[in-house]
């Protein structure tokens, strides 16, 4: 069974950095597409950032590109999500998934980052 468990958040200020980290267990991620998704109080959860394993694609969403960076470690089987000039709008909880297929069907438990103002 696949489990992915987030690490990094924390309470930060306003243009802080945090690095997210989510470690996959269970079986090699080759074929995989890894992303980051948070969801704030209140709101659907969102779309932040994703990386396509084999060739190292990756994506973000508009309101966090150039800020946040997605990357991974093959060896540690992990993927990172760097957040530079944090803003109170990040703020949510965080959550890494694995997409097996066409939608991403594995979830982490989820890392709470606060920005504050």
């Amino acid at each position: 069974q696949v489990q992915l468990v987030e690490s990094g958040g924390g309470l930060v200020q306003v243009g802080d950095s945090l690095r997210l980290s989510c470690a996959a267990s269970g079986r090699t991620f080759s074929s995989y597409v890894m992303g980051w998704f948070r969801q704030a109080p209140g709101k659907e959860r969102e779309f932040v950032a994703e990386i396509r394993w084999s060739d190292y694609f990756t994506h973000y969403a508009a309101s966090v590109k150039g800020r946040f960076t997605i990357s991974r470690d093959n060896g540690k089987n992990t993927v990172y999500l760097q957040m530079n000039s944090l803003k109170p709008e990040d703020t949510g909880v965080y959550y890494c998934a694995a997409a097996t297929s066409s939608d991403y069907n594995i979830w982490g438990q989820g890392t709470q980052v606060t920005v504050s103002s």
